[in-house]
Formats: structure tokens, C-alpha cells, sequence
């Protein structure tokens, strides 16, 4: 069993195993640190969504919650000017690469870019940067569920469940910058790629991009 350390997190005292990452702590102690590519059984977290940052007592610059190992007597804020500035500039960046329009989306009231954005106090429309188009067909290939890339994030969740949990390699990243997404080895449909159906790439989207046939 690992040691338990005391750690403080908005002026809260907490006991959590040494050596869990924060962002973990952080939640299952009811305090909320925005996240989107975090999934608790990657042993190594890509911290790609840049949403979960913190500002932790000794270090100069924030961390990210989800790499972040707990040690005896660590000091954190989730909120400070600093963090507030950098959630708020990845956030207004996964807009302007997302099609909204939540009451037509399978996760709404689910999606956590809507919890985020409650959290958080963040608008949908950002005066900084300009939307940019996704112009992706809408994969209704397979029986059991739909793949709308057009409302992809990007956190990888799907693709890490696929090859580590399903074992099946499915789906996969593909180009870079912003045409970067996820698809299927040769950019074909899903109905043509070796997936199962058994789900799990669904079930840990945490936008509206995975969803099941109702």
C-alpha cells in the first residue's frame, strides 16, 4: 500500500497516496481542475489539452494537474491570474476548432466543455480568435454508434482506449497542426476498419464528437 502524504489544495488540507498525480486528488476530493485528455489509467499522462493547470508553492510557473506526482507538504491553488490566463486561452483555442451548437449535440448537458465553461465562467465565442471551419463528414457507417469529427477535441482519449483497452488499433491520429485528427488507417469508415463496436472509444469522449444510436 503506498504511503499517504498531507498535501493542501486551496487552503484545504487533503491525505492522498504519495506519488497519485494531483488531478486525481484534486477530484476525488470534489474539487474541480478543468480537463479533457486525462484518463486515470494512462501511467503516462500527454497532458495535450493544456486545461488543467495549477499554481504550485516553490515552482514559478504553473504545472499541469495531471503530471504532477503529490510529496509530503505540497501547496496548491487551482486558481490564480496566471492559471485563470492559460485555461482560458486553451479553452477559447478548442472553441474556435469545434462546432457547436450544444442543443443538437449527443452530450449536451454531458459535455465537458459545458462543465468547463460553467466552471470556469468562459464563453463559447472568443474575440481573439477567429472560428476555423471543420468541413468533416459525419461517419453513420457503423450500426452501433456515430463519428462526428467535426466536434473532435483532440484529447486522444478514444485513440488511447482503442490500442490499450480494446486492443485494436482502430483509430489514430493523423497530419499535423490543423489538420491533425483522428481517424482510421487510410482516412476510410469505420464500418471499413477493424473495429468491434464493443464501445469503449464512445464511452470516454468527453464531447459530442463519439456517440451511441439512440
Amino acid at each position: 500500500m503506498s504511503d499517504k502524504v498531507t498535501i493542501t489544495i486551496d487552503d484545504c488540507k487533503i491525505t492522498a497516496p504519495e506519488g497519485e498525480k494531483l488531478l486525481w486528488v484534486a477530484l476525488d476530493n470534489d474539487i474541480y481542475i478543468p480537463n479533457l485528455c486525462a484518463l486515470k489509467e494512462k501511467d503516462r499522462p500527454s497532458a495535450s489539452c493544456r486545461l488543467c493547470f495549477v499554481e504550485v508553492k516553490g515552482i514559478s510557473d504553473p504545472v499541469t494537474a495531471c503530471t504532477l506526482p503529490v510529496t509530503e507538504g505540497l501547496v496548491v491553488k487551482t486558481r490564480s491570474p496566471e492559471v485563470d490566463r492559460l485555461v482560458k486561452t486553451a479553452f477559447e483555442l478548442l472553441i474556435t476548432d469545434h462546432r457547436l451548437g450544444c442543443k443538437k449535440c449527443p452530450a449536451n448537458n454531458s459535455c465537458e466543455l459545458q462543465k468547463i465553461s460553467k466552471e470556469r465562467g468562459l464563453k463559447y465565442k472568443s474575440k481573439r480568435f477567429k472560428p476555423f471551419e471543420k468541413d468533416e463528414p459525419i461517419d453513420e457507417s457503423m450500426e452501433q454508434f456515430i463519428f462526428d469529427r467535426s466536434r473532435c477535441v483532440l484529447c486522444g482519449r478514444c485513440v488511447w482506449v482503442d490500442h490499450h483497452v480494446a486492443e485494436v488499433g482502430a483509430i489514430g491520429f493523423s497530419l499535423r497542426g490543423i489538420k491533425r485528427k483522428v481517424t482510421t488507417f487510410g482516412d476510410y469508415d469505420l464500418a471499413d476498419s477493424p473495429c468491434t463496436e464493443c464501445g469503449e472509444c464512445v464511452k470516454v469522449c468527453p464531447v459530442g464528437a463519439l456517440s451511441f444510436n439512440e
